[in-house]
């Protein structure tokens, strides 16, 4: 778990956030239907914590990260950073709010112009959001190329160079140049080895510490987010089922997802053994999801009320947030 101290202060809150993508068809092109791929999510994110972001692959969880930082236009909610309200600001209104919120993305290759130089491609932000004279630029790339476990003659390198290990940590540079508050990490370390990924969580540790940053972390490495996170959110279908500190989640998981979830963390435990829960059916589309609770065609526990309503977000203790009506 993050040793860094979280306080309470709400940095970003979003209320009732959707993103609903449009199917056309026909010869006008005519909105037929819509992709629902976050539908719904009101969460506070607090100053210096490490959010975890779990689900299935297409349950919206790198979406809600998207909409958040802007890259996506959410198509519903109110989401405030720092208090300020960025519903409905222009581009430029947003450019400030812009500097204190980055992506650390899952490929780091495809991030990156491979026709670029690594240090043009770290001065861009410097360009666009500082002052810095060119001589400048150049010192403050060199620092963040230390700081990220590279070096200064690096600069002059293009990405295919690099390895993945090392291309990811252009990218953490990347995203820290402009000395930003809050980062969404989007699968950072899923494309390294085992190795390279303990010292990449390492390196975003030490950042966070050192640069008091924020992190929502979008993962499905269920053992990374225990080591990384504060807290974590469960995701299923863009709504939310379960929000809980990660001791608490892992230790007692509450919603039959979650249990489902975590059952298929490894446990090695000598003379027992350990049954995963293994969910029956496929992941409904987002384009026509059930009605009532959107896990009620894979849940165990389905009653008839769970076709017909959907479940309320509710507080069961302490910071333990769940939508169910069975639990």
């Amino acid at each position: 778990m993050n040793t860094v101290t979280t306080s309470r202060q709400v940095l970003y809150s979003i209320e009732n956030v959707k993103k609903h993508y449009p199917i056309k068809g026909g010869i006008f092109k005519t909105v037929k239907s819509h992709v629902k791929a976050v539908d719904g999510i009101t969460l506070d994110i607090f100053k210096g914590e490490t959010l975890g972001v779990v689900g299935e692959s297409g349950c919206g969880k790198s979406t809600l990260g998207r909409t958040i930082l802007g890259l996506e236009t959410a198509t519903d909610g109110v989401m405030k950073f720092k208090g300020d309200d960025l519903s409905g600001k222009t581009p430029k209104q947003l450019k400030p709010y812009k500097r204190e919120m980055q992506m650390i993305f899952q490929d780091p290759y495809a991030s990156l112009n491979p026709k670029q130089r690594i240090g043009d491609a770290l001065e861009e932000a410097l360009i666009i959001h500082t002052d810095l004279e060119p001589a400048g630029r150049r010192s403050k790339v060199n620092q963040l190329l230390k700081e990220v476990g590279l070096k200064e003659e690096h600069y002059d390198r293009y990405p295919h160079e690099f390895s993945g290990g090392q291309r990811q940590r252009i990218g953490i540079a990347r995203a820290i140049s402009i000395n930003p508050s809050f980062i969404v990490c989007d699968e950072p370390v899923s494309a390294l080895d085992v190795s390279v990924q303990a010292q990449v969580i390492k390196l975003l540790k030490d950042l966070q510490e050192k640069h008091e940053l924020t992190y929502m972390f979008v993962s499905h490495d269920l053992g990374v987010v225990r080591h990384l996170c504060d807290r974590v959110l469960v995701m299923y279908l863009g709504q939310m089922v379960e929000l809980a500190p990660v001791a608490k989640l892992y230790e007692n998981p509450t919603h039959p997802y979650t249990e489902a979830l975590l059952s298929a963390i490894p446990r090695p435990v000598v003379g027992r053994k350990t049954e995963r829960i293994r969910l029956q059916g496929d992941l409904p589309s987002p384009t026509d999801p059930p009605p009532g609770c959107a896990f009620h065609t894979r849940c165990p526990l389905a009653t008839e009320r769970c076709k017909m309503e959907r479940p309320k977000w509710r507080e069961i203790e302490d910071g333990h947030f769940i939508a169910c009506h069975n639990k």
